[in-house]
């Protein structure tokens, strides 16, 4: 669609039944903030710039809805006196003409682009005013949408309905599109002659109306359309939203065995024939490739997982974690900002920071790279075909040749070159009879200390 497009996003809400120190809109879904949600999906419907009206944390609500290549200006709202009074609060961006103005709000971050989109298409057509409607089996307490003759006449308030206009049960979403080159005209003329002495934007409707313009609804789905109040709403919504993205993953071709027990960031990929086990949890920036396995109770962030490659049980992956074709990272370990190369295998009890892992290279149980020293990040480098043995400390900086085998329970501190083998341990002595002696101490400074009690 060609038409120049002006998102209005309110999300100027104090929070106060989330009991919280920070704005409703920066809560995350998915790991994302609800506002960002928002601005995605009224991006994808065409939006060309936005006009966020905010509140608290206006810099920080700000910066969750920036959006790369669009123009996002922000408006502070200083009175609450209504929905109709909270757009114009974004009056110098409206008032530049744009052929279509959506309203939005920040809070209902299960909306996907469709309805904006379907929309825009009844402004294209003519519409001054559009509406987005929901249908629901429990209407009660929203405005009811009436339609004649596939106008939309008014929206009626639970508390004004007549009992037959409370049968109807498509309501009203909040959500609207407005003729752009109208809407400053329309939303003037909002009044607040009402108990709360309020500006409905609601009442837009009845007013495009009078003035001969057309007004009609469009639906959308009753989940997408979910507002968050409070901790419980915020709780069901990201249940919704999980229930929703598994299910288009699952269609997809991934096979997830125990689906409401895996959690999904918002921007996780998973390609075909991937297998993911009960009780992981994504964090965001995930890349999972076709065919990988994860296996239960991992933890990924920030990582990428190659075709082929297998994840756990019980693994965490932080970022910039990066696993090459068919490689391992076993049972209790950990990779941070590591590669781990094709082939290769970190089997178990493993850390490996700040390293580079060869292909087919074996790391015992126990290994360590030591990559802090209190101040600095060092890197490890592992060679191909290299073996670690159980139980080692590879302090870096340090480097491991190709093909070089470190024994059990070293600790390494200088450079291996290819193909040699590294001791870092000290030689074992046998002392005979010796643990008698230590016990029989042992059992004397015990019986001492029970004399003196």
């Amino acid at each position: 669609m060609s038409r120049s497009c002006l998102a209005v996003i309110l999300a100027a809400g104090d929070s106060t039944r989330m009991k919280s120190s920070m704005s409703k809109v920066l809560h995350p879904v998915a790991g994302r903030p609800m506002i960002a949600h928002v601005m995605a999906a009224v991006a994808s419907a065409g939006m060309t710039d936005a006009a966020l009206v905010v509140g608290r944390d206006a810099e920080k609500v700000a910066k969750a809805g920036s959006l790369d290549g669009i123009s996002v200006r922000s408006f502070l709202q200083t009175e609450r006196l209504g929905t109709g009074h909270a757009v114009l609060a974004a009056r110098e961006a409206i008032a530049d003409g744009f052929d279509d103005v959506l309203v939005a709000y920040g809070d209902v971050p299960l909306i996907t682009a469709a309805p904006f989109a379907a929309a825009r298409e009844k402004l294209a057509e003519g519409a001054d005013v559009v509406v987005i409607g929901f249908h629901t089996d429990k209407p009660f307490g929203y405005g009811r949408l009436l339609v004649e003759s596939g106008e939309l006449v008014a929206i009626r308030e639970e508390k004004d309905a007549t009992d037959e206009e409370r049968k109807v049960t498509w309501c009203n979403s909040g959500l609207m599109a407005i003729n752009g080159k109208k809407a400053l005209s329309l939303l003037d003329k909002i009044g607040n002659s009402n108990a709360k002495g309020e500006y409905y934007l609601t009442d837009l409707v009845e007013i495009a109306r009078a003035e001969g313009g057309k007004v009609v609804a469009v639906d959308a789905p009753e989940t997408e359309l979910t507002g968050c109040n409070n901790r419980a709403e915020l709780a069901y919504i990201e249940k919704l939203w999980q229930e929703r993205r598994r299910h288009e993953l699952m269609v997809s071709g991934v096979s997830i065995i125990a689906p409401e027990t895996v959690f999904l960031a918002f921007d996780t990929q998973i390609g075909q024939d991937a297998l993911i086990e009960p009780n992981v949890v994504f964090g965001p920036g995930v890349t999972i490739d076709s065919g990988a396995v994860i296996h239960a109770f991992s933890h990924i962030e920030g990582a990428h997982v190659s075709a082929g490659a297998t994840v756990g049980p019980f693994a965490r992956l932080r970022p910039g974690a990066d696993l090459a074709q068919g490689s391992k990272v076993g049972n209790f370990c950990e990779v941070k900002n590591g590669k781990v190369g094709e082939g290769a295998k970190v089997n178990h009890l493993t850390y490996i920071g700040d390293a580079v892992i060869g292909a087919h290279a074996n790391i015992g149980a126990g290994t360590i790279t030591c990559n802090y020293d209190g101040v600095n990040k060092f890197e490890t480098r592992i060679g191909a075909n290299s073996f670690v043995g159980s139980n080692s400390s590879l302090v870096a900086p340090v480097s491991i040749g190709d093909g070089a085998y470190i024994a059990s329970g070293s600790v390494i501190t200088e450079n291996v070159p290819d193909d040699a083998l590294a001791f870092g341990r000290a030689w074992q002595e046998i002392k005979p009879e010796r643990a008698v002696a230590i016990r029989e101490r042992a059992l004397a400074i015990k019986a001492a200390k029970t004399a003196k009690k």
